[in-house]
């Protein structure tokens, strides 16, 4: 690959700006393309010397973006290091950078949010509500904060360098011989574990009814637990994916929905906390 134009200190500017500003400038026209545009507009005096070609590098860059800006953080390495290719003098079209950017940036979307969304933050979320549920302690905020700054970086780093160093190849490796589907599976599979440990240890609702006649008094929670334990828990987390996801409610009105029910249900004594 031609490379040459661009030091190591650019490329570290490019990778922080993508990282600072992907969500940071988002607007819902062109999603991430302000933030593409920022990152690759930094080192556009370096590339070029016609201005001309600094503003069509900018054309560029402004079409519509969207993916996961961790994982995806891949993509702007490899578009990065074709644009030094071409700047350089090797013959890319410019539709060839916008193809690989669409074309990639569904995939690496999937990848992304099962990876990190799905899997990571609620696996560190988790333990780190564990440090501080009973104690109120400063040891959760501190621990997701380290760990997850601790992954986060060196592994978005490695992605945006291999993007660079390598070009479209490192994208390949990753999208070629079913690589993509077993890593998103296999994050669906963890996350949705995660997801119901999270839900039976911290979704706090208990069947409150009980049968009384003369001196025999049955409780109904420790029947359900011996059947089916955290089952409560599990009706509510799945009414409130059901809610969401396929009667796109907004998030506002499936929080006042649950209020309700929770008011309701105190009253009554349905459920308790």
């Amino acid at each position: 690959m031609t490379k040459g134009k661009l030091s190591k200190k650019d490329i570290v500017k490019v990778y922080i700006n993508w990282l600072m500003y992907s969500l940071s400038c988002q607007n819902m026209e062109r999603m991430e393309a302000p933030a593409f545009a920022r990152s690759m507009g930094i080192v556009a005096d370096k590339l070029y010397d016609d201005e001309e070609d600094k503003k069509n590098l900018m054309k560029r860059h402004t079409q519509f973006f969207n993916t996961e800006p961790l994982i995806g953080t891949i993509i702007p390495g490899i578009v990065l290091g074709m644009e030094e290719q071409k700047a350089s003098g090797e013959e890319i079209p410019d539709e060839l950078i916008n193809g690989i950017k669409t074309a990639l940036m569904g995939p690496f979307a999937g990848i992304g949010d099962s990876l990190m969304a799905g899997t990571l933050v609620p696996i560190l979320l988790s333990i780190a509500l564990g440090l501080s549920k009973d104690s109120g302690s400063i040891a959760g905020p501190i621990f997701y904060v380290v760990a997850y700054l601790g992954i986060m970086i060196p592994t978005t780093w490695f992605l945006f360098k291999k993007g660079y160093t390598t070009g479209i190849k490192s994208a390949e490796t990753v999208l070629s011989g079913g690589t993509k589907d077993m890593l998103t599976r296999a994050a669906n599979i963890v996350g949705l574990i995660v997801l119901g440990a999270i839900s039976a240890q911290y979704v706090a609702a208990k069947v409150g009814l009980s049968y009384t006649s003369g001196d025999l008094s049955i409780e109904l929670k420790p029947m359900l637990d011996n059947i089916f334990p955290s089952l409560v828990p599990l009706i509510l987390t799945i009414m409130s994916w059901y809610l969401l996801d396929k009667k796109k409610i907004n998030i506002g009105w499936v929080f006042l929905i649950f209020i309700i029910i929770a008011a309701i249900c105190s009253v009554t004594g349905i459920l308790i906390p």
